[in-house]
């Protein structure tokens, strides 16, 4: 099994690429379901959360926006909602993975995989990259979010310049449907043919 690291800063499009990859059948994992599961309504996690977090369980459920808002705020905050998330999403991939044992290709789809280092367990990592500037316009456009809170939201993760130096492939966030599918048909050409060593500056 090979195992490909899918990232990229918040909205650049990184979701988009592994729907199109699920759509060719290639098992995609997804960190954010996976912590959604974490912290579910009735599991430890989210029992954890209501703990530290009281003011934002609303009717039974996290109001995830207002904790978003907390977290994003508050680097302590951020680190405490990390430490009850991150052990448990790490352990539900692991049991995913085990679920598609016999997959020639399997991809993860993390936003903070660098900055976790999760890379370290990947064969590959493949960055979906746009400008900053395309990311707060697409940040902008979601419901309930300010200037001030979704360039917040950019800071927290890796730079640019950083995450892109550390990529095994990169692939334009901006592309078309069609465009996508055609790069990543080469891309998981090279991947699957090949151990090759990864050439970081082929920018797809």
């Amino acid at each position: 099994m090979t195992l490909l690291g899918l990232t990229g800063g918040i909205a650049s499009g990184k979701s988009f690429v592994g729907r199109r990859l699920a759509a060719r059948g290639i098992p995609v994992i997804d960190a954010d379901n996976l912590a959604r599961e974490a912290v579910k309504p009735g599991s430890e996690g989210f029992a954890e959360v209501a703990r530290q977090f009281p003011e934002v369980i609303r009717n039974g459920e996290i109001d995830r926006q207002m904790l978003g808002r907390i977290v994003f705020a508050d680097q302590t905050r951020l680190s405490e909602l990390e430490g009850i998330v991150h052990p448990r999403v790490r352990e539900f991939f692991l049991r995913e993975k085990a679920c598609h044992g016999s997959a020639p290709l399997v991809v993860y789809e993390v936003p903070l995989l660098f900055e976790r280092g999760i890379d370290s367990d990947m064969d590959r990592v493949l960055v979906v990259d746009v400008p900053e500037s395309l990311q707060l316009e697409r940040l902008l456009n979601r419901a309930g979010m300010t200037a001030e809170e979704a360039r917040r939201r950019i800071s927290a993760q890796m730079g640019r310049k950083e995450r892109l130096s550390r990529a095994d492939v990169i692939i334009s966030g901006a592309l078309s449907e069609e465009e996508t599918d055609r790069a990543l048909s080469r891309i998981l050409l090279e991947i699957l043919s090949t151990h090759a060593t990864p050439q970081k500056e082929d920018h797809l």
